[in-house]
């Protein structure tokens, strides 16, 4: 349910003007949510920057995820952390 509440806020936000990104683990609830601008990482639930102890996974994570602030599109943009 966390995941579908923070696309459709997400979503409101923008309205407002102000660029918004998620992190998703769920990526069929990324799709169907259809948030604003949302990177997906593959990994469970609860570990939205991957295993502890992996600084420099995190910072990828953070940086790409940061990196999709600066993307604009009139459709949803779903960014796969793996590709």
């Amino acid at each position: 349910m966390c995941h579908q509440t923070v696309g459709l806020v997400q979503g409101f936000i923008e309205t407002e003007g102000i660029p918004t990104v998620s992190i998703a683990l769920l990526k069929e609830v990324a799709i169907r949510v259809a948030s604003p601008r949302t990177l997906w990482v593959p990994y469970p639930l609860g570990y939205p920057f991957g295993e502890p102890s992996r600084p420099q996974l995190q910072g990828r994570i953070i940086l790409s995820a940061l990196a999709l602030l600066a993307q604009r599109s009139p459709e949803p943009i779903l960014v796969d952390l793996a590709a």
